[in-house]
């Protein structure tokens, strides 16, 4: 978050910020991050803000924090609370490169590639801060109509009630699908949402917010698998 320099020759203590105030963070490896971090990040997701020394720093309009974490390393990891993964609005599994990819990756570090030289690795921006901000706007005038809604909460209010879950979806896993489907209709090039808006997305906005009691995890089931059977149950509106 940064912390206050005393400046001597103002007598006065100066904020010196630290990398959260930007517009997009990248966490790498977050669950390597202690507790004291993620909290602050908490703050950060939920209001766009940090407190630091008692005092409230504003942070950017455009502020989103992407994250990535190894799942299959344990030691020297500390989980991210249910909480903090509510506030995730999606969850991408990335799997291994196809064949193809990887020969390409390795044909890249033969010819001397070095993926930490970032301003040699050919990356250009793809869109401006007035382009985003029209991209939002594009988004909150997808019509969306009460059959569509009550369909994204009987999605998630169906977790709640299955029998291989603990903890279902709260009401924010409700926002943020519904806040996701549209996105999907917009780039879709569609001004009204569609129940397979809901469905491509859900898998993505509700999978790290499940919690699986043990006997599911024991015979395989994973969030995806109790996903799909609940929008292979719930009715589709017409």
């Amino acid at each position: 978050m940064g912390t206050y320099v005393f400046d001597m020759e103002s007598s006065t203590f100066n904020l010196r910020r630290g990398p959260i105030f930007t517009d997009f963070l990248l966490a790498d490896e977050i669950n390597r991050a202690p507790a004291k971090t993620q909290s602050a990040l908490l703050e950060a997701m939920q209001e766009r803000q940090v407190t630091i020394e008692g005092n409230t720093q504003k942070l950017s309009d455009d502020f989103t924090l992407f994250a990535t974490q190894n799942p299959i390393e344990y030691e020297g990891t500390y989980p991210l609370p249910e909480a903090q993964l509510d506030r995730f609005s999606l969850k991408i599994i990335i799997d291994y490169p196809s064949e193809a990819e990887e020969l390409q990756i390795l044909r890249q570090h033969h010819q001397g590639f070095d993926d930490a030289d970032l301003a040699a690795a050919g990356l250009e921006p793809i869109v401006t801060p007035q382009q985003l901000a029209e991209c939002r706007q594009q988004v909150l005038g997808v019509e969306v109509t009460d059959e569509m809604m009550k369909y994204v909460a009987e999605i998630t209010r169906s977790t709640r009630e299955h029998a291989s879950l603990v903890l279902g979806c709260s009401p924010r896993a409700s926002a943020q699908l519904l806040k996701a489907a549209k996105v999907a209709a917009a780039i879709r090039g569609r001004g009204f949402m569609t129940p397979d808006d809901i469905k491509d997305i859900a898998a993505p906005a509700l999978r790290h917010r499940l919690l699986l009691r043990p006997e599911a995890e024991i015979d395989g089931l994973s969030s995806d698998d109790i996903i799909n059977e609940i929008l292979s149950t719930v009715p589709i509106p017409r």
